[in-house]
């Protein structure tokens, strides 16, 4: 077993490189429009090739503004600058011959107007509107939509153009581009073709920092660290329009930063409730970013990490859940296809599907989106749809903002809050709240 694992077979990542250069070849002069992905964005492509619906996954921020605040035309000419500026918000994912690419197309950025239907307030309309995300289309969008006090407008991307590193950098570009009445002819011709060599560049060396990572050492250590683990929560259902669950709560930060490991272990808690104890369920976060001496581009880096978030009363004390995250960061840039492969080689029952996720934000580097002279207020759309069953999110500020949601297709709001009362548990011994 331990030899199937660290045998020689090429890394998939090396397969990804060769399979994209011989595509780029045979294409001729439509190849330079064809730009290779990272294992993240590897990832993105192919779980949306696997969506019945085709729908990607998406990061959307939304951002309150008195009503009357935000000209439509001068906001979809300042999106269409970034895309004209940055090619991963210009490029489509696709997948040809069997191999995921971007391909680069026009900079048209477009901006909904959402019309309230009977019943509905803004953030009912913005969360349908979301929710509808056509399949085509750019990876970034624009929805607004407003009530008689204020307008809410939703910036929204595909993930797979996206990381939390960029976020902060789009707010503050398209801030700017407003207010210079930018549009997709202002970056120049040089701008344009620099930006592009940039990210080409970008994407080569995360891929190579990638291939490196995928060494037989790296794979025994994941296929041994995950060889018990098996999803246990039942396939959504990808056509229900059920709003998802959510509860939250405020803690006190701490200066140091957020104690992930201690998060981990939150989520394993709520993990034991929602799928009983003797359970080693997989449970994913985003970790990493640009390589040493990448070219600071906009794009999807991250990488995502697995941990194992065995139940029952046998689980790991929270220190040596601590020393494991540890190790895991060590070998953070195995991609999680490499993995997902190497855990089943050690025998686990996985399909790479995951029974939870966890995500951490640090608003404190996040400028405010200004339109005009106007400074939005960012604010939650609850409901939207998410890629697991249970999903955590923290958002770092003055506080800690921690946040729960569930699909309602797979689990039962009562289990659910349970759930998230033995997360809210977990945190309380270490991080009083606010």
């Amino acid at each position: 077993m331990h030899s199937s694992i660290t045998g020689r077979r090429p890394s998939i990542t090396g397969q990804y490189l060769n399979r994209y250069q011989r595509l780029a070849a045979s294409t001729g002069g439509e190849g330079a429009d064809l730009l290779p992905v990272t294992g993240a964005q590897r990832r993105f492509v192919l779980v949306r090739a696997m969506d019945p619906a085709g729908r990607p996954d998406t990061v959307p921020m939304f951002f309150a503004f008195p009503r009357g605040t935000v000209d439509t035309g001068r906001l979809q000419a300042a999106a269409e600058c970034l895309a004209a500026r940055h090619p991963a918000l210009r490029s489509r994912a696709c997948v040809l011959r069997g191999t995921p690419v971007l391909r680069q197309a026009d900079p048209g950025i477009p901006v909904e107007h959402v019309r309230r239907s009977p019943g509905e307030d803004v953030h009912d309309a913005l969360r349908r509107a979301v929710g509808a995300w056509p399949s085509d289309g750019p990876p970034l969008r624009l929805y607004l939509a407003e009530d008689g006090v204020e307008e809410v407008l939703a910036v929204v991307l595909d993930h797979a153009a996206c990381d939390g590193q960029s976020l902060a950098r789009i707010v503050e570009e398209l801030g700017d581009a407003y207010r210079e009445r930018l549009g997709p002819l202002d970056p120049s011709a040089a701008e344009v073709a620099s930006h592009l060599a940039d990210y080409r560049e970008a994407v080569l060396l995360q891929l190579e920092a990638e291939r490196r990572a995928s060494t037989p050492d790296a794979l025994a250590y994941w296929g041994e660290r995950l060889r018990t683990v098996q999803e246990r929560a039942a396939k959504p259902d990808t056509s229900a329009r059920t709003p998802t669950g959510a509860a939250g709560l405020t803690l006190r930060a701490d200066p140091l930063g957020v104690p992930f490991a201690s998060l981990l272990d939150a989520c394993r808690a709520a993990a034991g409730v929602l799928y009983g104890p003797g359970r080693v369920p997989p449970v994913g976060y985003p970790w990493g970013g640009r390589p040493a001496g990448a070219p600071p581009v906009l794009g999807c880096f991250l990488n995502t990490v697995v941990f194992p978030a065995a139940t029952g009363p046998e689980r790991p004390a929270p220190e040596v859940t601590a020393t494991e995250w540890w190790d895991d960061l060590d070998r953070a840039d195995t991609p999680f296809d490499e993995v997902v492969h190497a855990a089943r080689s050690a025998g686990a029952r996985w399909s790479g599907a995951l029974d939870g996720l966890l995500t951490v934000d640090d608003a404190r580097r996040r400028p405010a989106l200004r339109l005009g002279g106007a400074a939005g207020r960012e604010v939650h759309v609850d409901g939207r749809r998410v890629r697991a069953p249970f999903a955590v999110s923290v958002v770092q500020g003055a506080e800690l903002q921690v946040r729960m949601v569930w699909d309602r297709t797979v689990l039962a709001d009562d289990a659910a809050q349970d759930a998230f009362a033995a997360l809210a548990g977990e945190l309380r011994v270490g991080l009083p709240v606010s």
